[in-house]
């Protein structure tokens, strides 16, 4: 298992990630962060576009899992009901534990599942520490300049990314 901050992939955001592009990696499951990767932080429910996503990624016989750190009551939930898909609240990335927990207990190996998420220091970092794919996305928005400053604290390992698919601009 790799300390490796480096994501694998990297897009531009989560609905850029073709499904067919995904399956041809191996990913059989496929573990989302939620806050700024499938919603913004103010979304209450997901976009008709991520709705569209999942089901295409279904189709293509991957099983989905959101993976948050999110601890909001019924947000998590509300998303993961939405979207028809099991979820775990309260992940604590860039701990390894709850993501290597979760591809377990769901029969999957570590090489055939990723993690897509918005954040270095937490999903990708997860993600490489537990075995799996890491691919990362843009954040849906900058809701305060903390958030600005991490993401440009993280450019470096962004661009250090060898696979960036849709990640310019």
């Amino acid at each position: 298992m790799s300390f490796s901050p480096i994501p694998r992939h990297s897009f531009r955001k989560l609905t850029d990630i073709p499904p067919e592009y995904l399956r041809k990696l191996g990913i059989r499951f496929l573990m989302l962060d939620l806050d700024n990767t499938v919603a913004a932080y103010s979304e209450s429910l997901p976009s008709d576009s991520v709705a569209r996503w999942t089901a295409l990624v279904k189709d293509c016989g991957i099983m989905l899992y959101i993976v948050s750190n999110s601890v909001r009551v019924g947000r998590v939930e509300a998303f993961a009901e939405a979207l028809r898909i099991d979820y775990i609240k309260g992940a604590s990335k860039p701990s390894p534990k709850v993501v290597s927990r979760t591809i377990r207990e769901s029969g999957f190996e570590p090489g055939e599942s990723a993690l897509i998420g918005d954040q270095i220091y937490t999903d990708t970092l997860a993600a490489n520490r537990a075995g799996a794919i890491s691919i990362i996305v843009r954040p849906r928005r900058f809701t305060n300049p903390f958030l600005a400053l991490r993401y440009a604290l993280e450019a470096p390992f962004r661009i250090m990314c060898r696979n960036r698919l849709g990640a310019r601009g």
